[in-house]
Parts: structure tokens; sequence; C-alpha cells
């Protein structure tokens, strides 16, 4: 296996959701991290199996999952890989998914304690890329 992919995955299992869930939502971690770069190949279900003590069937359901979503493709023979347009998707769907679930609850929150901009602003971490001015930084991430 990769070091980049065991590097990058946790192999600490949490309960709240099954774990073909957890492999997924890791495996989509790393390809919006950039670990994993469109045309590269995921590591093959045995190793992955093997190195975190998985019944490779679960491996494989995690894995199906991202072939259901098309973010990755089978080659028979030969293993799965990131499909061309992966990452640039799944931002599409994380950022929709962060304004529709996550703003609503963190602005809530931004109301209940009063937090003014200026407190928001010097709070903020550096960023480690510039965004565009419209907040599309798509062009960056290509």
């Amino acid at each position: 296996m990769s070091q980049e992919f065991s590097g990058s995955m946790d192999p600490q299992w949490d309960d709240s959701q099954p774990i073909y869930r957890q492999l997924r939502d890791r495996v989509v971690a790393m390809i919006l991290e950039g670990v994993l770069k469109e045309g590269d190949p995921l590591p093959s279900v045995r190793n992955v199996a093997v190195e975190f003590r998985l019944n490779p069937l679960t491996v494989l359901k995690g894995y199906q999952q991202l072939v259901d979503e098309q973010l990755v493709e089978k080659r028979r023979g030969r293993g799965m890989y990131v499909n061309a347009g992966a990452r640039k998707a799944l931002m599409k769907d994380e950022r929709q998914r962060f304004i529709e679930d996550e703003w609503p609850r963190v602005y809530a929150t931004i109301q209940r304690l009063g937090l003014s901009t200026q407190e928001l602003l010097a709070a903020t971490p550096a960023p480690t890329q510039t965004l565009s001015p419209a907040g599309n930084d798509d062009d960056k991430h290509e």
C-alpha cells in the first residue's frame, strides 16, 4: 500500500456509522485534499483489508460506493482508479452540503454569541490559499 494512503487513513473506526461508509468517506477526503489525484490507483482491496484488519468484502463495499458515485472506475484486472473530474464533483457537492447543512448552524451560533465580523476575522487562521473575489477557487484545484 502506498505510504501516502496508509498515512492519510486513521486506522481507528467510529461506531456511529458502518466501516465501509467510513472507508468511503476517508477516500473522498483524500481526493478532496489532493492525496489521491485524478487517474491515481486506489490501493488494492486486499492491501487495505490486511493493513486495517478489515474483511475484504467491507473494503469492496466502500469502494463500490465510490464506483456507484462515479468517483472511481474499475479497470478489469488492474484495479480501481480516481475518475477525471472526481475532485471537482466532490467540491461542488461538499460546498452545497456545507451551505445547506452546516452554515445555518454556524450562522445561528455566531448570532447567538453576538460575534462581530471583526472578531471572526481576527480569529480566522491564515489561509493556505487565496480565494478569488467571488469565493470560487475551482481553477486553483485543477
